[in-house]
């Protein structure tokens, strides 16, 4: 009996070591050079470390967002990091990030899924100061959270389109593809993060229009990508003219898949719901998204150095990352936004690893 328990002791601390070496496998090779390695192309690993924060001590989460307080039982979904094939990712640093951007505005310019990358950072900043103090501000389309001991702002500015949508008296909403009036309230930020696509394919009443215009021309409707490209490049010469490099940053947040057809990932009868852990492996069965290459087709053509937070591949390997029914309205079944915390993290942590490598990775 006595050998038996030096064996177990001996089986179990092997154990723990290995463990302990997969938890922090990826932390001894920082990228110092983003330019040679692709932090996109890789794999999720466990990670019983993960994740960065806990959502019940960040009070700044959305209900939506907030999938343990809702109720999923499962917490697997959470123990999982990106780990990129030939490079690793820093940890986040949070305090060194603050240190970095202290005095500065940060602006996260988009739809809800930029509010999830946006409450994402938050949450990451917070764990790192929790006796900071961090304010709140909303006005209209606008949130601002301020973390007075760094003099940064974290912005939120909500437009679904990027591109202006206005409404008129005779003819109701317009969406106007060749038209940024709201990009005055963006000039002079020190970082943003851009992020469009999910409203371009609303259709029947959940349309946010009822015409579209291009120059003189007025349409009921349109091909969904073809107006996307159009509005993408109304956004891209906008950015090219008004956007002073030596001041500020620019990111576009890449395309944030759905998973609401399970036969993208051989899972016919399949959506989100359900789902527990990532996909193996590095390729996803349903292949690429047509925006996606319509994002680097208008990046690629642009004057100005814009990162590319290409994260539609790593994303598309999480099925399991969805708030599904444990969402803002359990009876819906949400396989587009992502738990808090979660997906969104990993893009703040590629993010944050551009930002230290000094580099920017255009397309």
């Amino acid at each position: 009996m006595e050998y038996m328990s030096y064996t177990a002791y001996a089986l179990l601390l092997c154990f723990h070591v290995i463990i302990l070496s997969i938890a922090c496998q990826g932390f001894s090779r920082q990228p110092h050079n983003l330019s040679s390695c692709n932090l996109y192309r890789g794999n999720w690993v466990f990670d019983y470390t993960y994740p960065l924060y806990n959502s019940a001590g960040c009070p700044f989460i959305d209900k939506q967002f907030d999938c343990q307080k809702n109720g999923r039982p499962d917490k697997l979904y959470l123990k999982y990091r990106w780990r990129p094939t030939n490079c690793d990712l820093p940890r986040f640093n949070g305090e060194d990030f603050l240190r970095r951007y202290r005095g500065k505005r940060i602006m996260f310019v988009g739809d809800s899924i930029s509010k999830n990358q946006w409450q994402s950072l938050t949450c990451m900043l917070h764990v790192s100061v929790p006796s900071s103090n961090f304010t709140l501000h909303k006005k209209r389309h606008r949130s601002t959270f301020t973390i007075p001991d760094y003099s940064i702002s974290l912005i939120l500015s909500r437009n679904n389109f990027l591109v202006d949508i206005v409404k008129d008296e005779k003819l109701g909403r317009i969406l106007k593809l060749d038209s940024i009036k709201e990009g005055k309230a963006w000039k002079g930020v020190d970082m943003l993060i851009f992020n469009t696509w999910h409203w371009w394919l609303h259709k029947g009443r959940h349309k946010p229009w009822d015409y579209i215009q291009e120059g003189d021309k007025l349409y009921k409707d349109m091909d969904r990508l073809a107006a996307f490209r159009k509005g993408l490049e109304t956004w891209s010469n906008w950015v090219d003219y008004n956007v002073d490099p030596s001041i500020t940053q620019v990111f576009f947040q890449g395309i944030s898949p759905t998973h609401y057809h399970g036969k993208d990932w051989k899972e016919p009868k399949s959506t989100c719901k359900g789902q527990t852990r990532p996909l193996g492996g590095s390729v996803y069965p349903g292949g690429s998204m047509p925006a996606v290459e319509v994002v680097h087709e208008v990046l690629s053509n642009m004057i100005t150095a814009v990162s590319l937070l290409d994260v539609t591949t790593l994303s598309q390997l999480r099925p399991d990352a969805h708030p599904s029914h444990y969402g803002n309205r359990q009876k819906k079944n949400d396989c587009s936004h992502w738990c808090l915390a979660g997906t969104p993290d990993t893009w703040n942590q590629i993010m944050y690893a551009i930002l230290v490598s000094g580099e920017t990775l255009k397309v």
